[in-house]
């Protein structure tokens, strides 16, 4: 049977201009002390724990892009608006954050460049069609033969290809908008390898 132990009452200090109330600590049996030698380092079970997982970051990075093509898909059936718009941003900055730690790092580098485009294009109906198609086939191309197109140095060729269509792009488009220009100079912040 559970003991209906009322909680201790709080420690009360009094003072000239105010009180301080010390809650009890009700936490104290949860904790247990250890010696050194049974701490181990956070960052081995860290990349432990990133290595029991690994075998799913295909399956995870797939359905990121299951995700995106959805996404443009009913950007296609319905043209542009907050929502699909925001839907599709979502689902590439979702592939662009998570790509590097799944092992995908030139996927991640594509979506940040299609992320880029939907970001700083000032009139999304008129981006070229194609330029966002290009985007998905290539984060959908780079996910499924990730095991041959990354060795062979062409997924990061690809993702360079794209950055810089996207960039010339959004030059052209923005050439009257001087604040977005400055920002569509600025470097990318994925890291080369």
């Amino acid at each position: 049977m559970a003991k209906n132990k009322a909680p201790a009452p709080p420690k009360v200090q009094a003072f000239a201009d105010h009180q301080v109330i010390t809650p009890p600590n009700t936490l104290k049996h949860a904790i247990r002390r250890v010696i050194d030698r049974e701490l181990d380092d956070p960052v081995a079970r860290a990349e432990q724990a990133l290595a029991n997982l690994s075998g799913e970051f295909k399956t995870w990075m797939r359905s990121e892009c299951d995700r995106l093509a959805a996404a443009h898909a009913a950007i296609l059936k319905k043209g542009f608006d907050t929502h699909t718009r925001g839907e599709l941003f979502r689902a590439a900055h979702d592939i662009k954050g998570d790509a590097s730690t799944f092992g995908f790092p030139a996927a991640g580098a594509a979506a940040e460049s299609l992320c880029r485009i939907l970001e700083h294009a000032p009139d999304l109906d008129a981006v070229p069609p194609d330029l966002i198609q290009h985007h998905i086939d290539a984060i959908q191309a780079i996910v499924r033969e990730h095991n041959t197109i990354e060795k062979a140095g062409v997924a990061n060729e690809l993702s360079a290809r794209l950055r810089a269509v996207a960039d010339d792009y959004l030059t052209v488009v923005n050439r009257d908008r001087p604040d977005h220009l400055e920002m569509i100079s600025a470097p990318s912040i994925v890291p080369k390898e």
